[in-house]
Formats: structure tokens, sequence, C-alpha cells
């Protein structure tokens, strides 16, 4: 069986692993991983910047794969469906899990971050975790997971078809999160320092409003907004300038969502956030339910992520060409490994 591990930041191992045990536990699939999606998770580890990881690990939580053999008691599955795999689960229920928080749990493991990934040929996993579809590609299924960061944080703005949105960062995250946001009605802004990937973000989600940061952003959100501010803005950039300044774009009485994270302390102006009445929310990864409604909408024609997709990787080529990955400017978006 392949196997492509990361075993410390830059150094890949590609390897045969002996045969995987096909003997299943009640309630387990086994998966023939067919597409991996390159997450920013993945180029962060690669670089050695993720927090919460450990070397050695095999990356990929971005999949789509095909049911081999199921388990006693499985039923959501049968052998010969096509999925998205929900990349994280709790090994013990806690606190958060118990109110329906199952995305912060205390013991949250994650695919390809605190346990080993999808860069292997085949893989046991427990198939509640599954989410079928044989009417998606297998591109579109190993998008699924990304999008569902987007769809979580919506949800944790709370939009209304009255707010005014900025999505900081056009990238993956930011363009599901645009979808996502457009689909509550509301009007909504697209921010991001690079033109090339603001003219991509107009043909993939048919946002007319785009802002460059690296302009006078609060000059540029009044003159578009007569004279208002953004009642959301979610950021998903990861970067600590970009989250610092969104307490200058937002609203009085307006939310504030960090999609993105940096390994550093997030620092604001108390009274400046008192005076503005903020909210500021955290959004980490997605529920069970994000998954399966967002199958439904990529069903339905409501979105399709497949322009997302701008390069292909083979999986034997990981090795030598995942690090090509850096050197990309505007034109990538998201990087599919296939088997």
């Amino acid at each position: 069986m392949k196997v492509i591990r990361l075993n410390e930041p830059g150094t890949w191992e590609s390897f045969q692993a002996s045969e995987l045990d096909k003997t299943l536990s009640e309630g387990e699939a086994l998966l023939k991983v067919r597409k991996i999606g390159v997450c920013g998770t993945d180029l962060h580890a690669f670089k050695g910047s993720q927090p919460f990881f450990n070397y050695p690990r095999i990356l990929g939580h971005e999949l789509a794969v095909e049911v081999v053999g199921i388990g006693k008691g499985v039923s959501n599955v049968k052998i010969g469906d096509s999925c998205s795999v929900e990349p994280y689960y709790n090994d013990i229920i806690g606190q958060a899990v118990r109110r329906g928080k199952s995305n912060c749990g205390e013991h949250l493991q994650v695919l390809g971050v605190h346990v080993d990934g999808g860069m292997q040929e085949y893989f046991k996993y427990p198939a509640k975790f599954l989410h079928p579809s044989n009417i998606l590609s297998e591109d579109q299924l190993a998008m699924i997971e990304p999008l569902a960061i987007g769809c979580h944080a919506v949800d944790r703005a709370q939009i209304s078809h009255e707010d005014t949105v900025l999505v900081i960062g056009a990238g993956p995250i930011g363009l599901g999160t645009i979808q996502f946001a457009q689909l509550t009605g509301a009007r909504v802004i697209a921010m991001d320092i690079d033109d090339a990937k603001l003219e991509k973000c107009k043909e993939i989600t048919k946002i007319s409003d785009t802002i460059n940061a690296l302009g006078d952003v609060e000059a540029s959100l009044t003159e578009l907004l007569d004279g208002d501010l953004p009642t959301i803005v979610l950021d998903a950039t990861g970067s600590e300038k970009s989250m610092m300044n969104t307490f200058k774009y937002v609203a009085a009485g307006g939310t504030i969502v960090f999609i993105g994270l940096f390994l550093g302390d997030v620092v604001f102006n108390d009274p400046y956030f008192h005076k503005k009445e903020l909210t500021l929310k955290a959004s980490r990864a997605a529920l069970s339910s994000d998954f399966s409604r967002i199958i439904r909408l990529i069903e339905s024609g409501k979105i399709d992520p497949t322009p997302f997709i701008t390069h292909r990787i083979k999986f034997d080529d990981v090795p030598s060409e995942f690090e090509k990955l850096y050197t990309y400017s505007g034109d990538l978006i998201k990087a599919i490994i296939e088997f």
C-alpha cells in the first residue's frame, strides 16, 4: 500500500507499507482514497508553522473516497459508494460535544493533523463520518470539507438579508464563505491583497463589490457603502495584521468572525471595542450537518466548487511537486492530489 508521510517540516517520505488488515470493527468502513484536496493546514505543516501539530504525520483531510468494505452495523453507506469524509471526531465525549458543539470538543481529533490522514491508498474510518453522494464528482466530494468551513463560519455570524458582509481573503475558504453569505440575501463584499485573486473571485462567485486591502480600506468601504461600514466581517486570511484590522472595518454593533488563525495573541483596544459594542467570534471546523447540507446544495446546483480547482498533482509526485505550490500567486486557488 502506497503511503506518503511528512516526517518533519520540508521532508516527505514515500514508501510501500505492509498490506492493510481489512478486518473491520463494528461501525467501521474500509476506504479507498480517490482525491485529496491540499489545504492551508497542509501547506503550514510542510513549512513547520501549523499549531497543534506533531511529526511525523500522514497529511490529508479534504477527501473523496470509495467505500470498499463495511463492518457490522453500518447502514448509512454501502460498498461502492462515493463519499466525502468528515475528518473530525471526538474520542472522548466532553462538555462541548454534549452541548452539540462537536466541532470544538476538548478532545477533537482531525485527520492529517492529530492523527494520520488520507495520503495513503486505503484506511479505516468510522462510517458515521462518511457522507455519500453518487451524483457528485470526486472533485466535488473532495471540496465538501473546505466548503463546510465557510458554511459554519457564516452560521456563526448569524447573517440576515439586511446585513452588509465583508469577507477578507479570496482563497478557497474565503470563496466558500462568500457563496454561503450570498445565500442569506445579504450584500457581500470581497477583499484581498491580490488583484488576480479578486478577479477570480468575481468569476466564480459573480460578486460585484471587491476591495484591494493594500489601499485605504476604510475609505473604500465608506465610499462603497455611502458612509456606512459592514455589519459583519469574516476574516479567512490567518494573517495577524488582517485580523487585527477587522476592528476598524466593522460597524458599531457589528460582528467579527475569525475563520483563520495565527500563532500569537489577539490584541485590541478595549475602550474602542466597548464603544462599538462589538461581538467577536472564532469559527472552528464544521458540524456533521454542514456536510449533508452542502452536498444537497451542490446536487441542486445552488453552489459549485469545481471552479476552485486550479492545479492537480499526481499522488506519486507529491514529494517532488508539493513545494512548487508556494511559487504560485493569484492563479492558485485549490490543488487536488489524484490517485
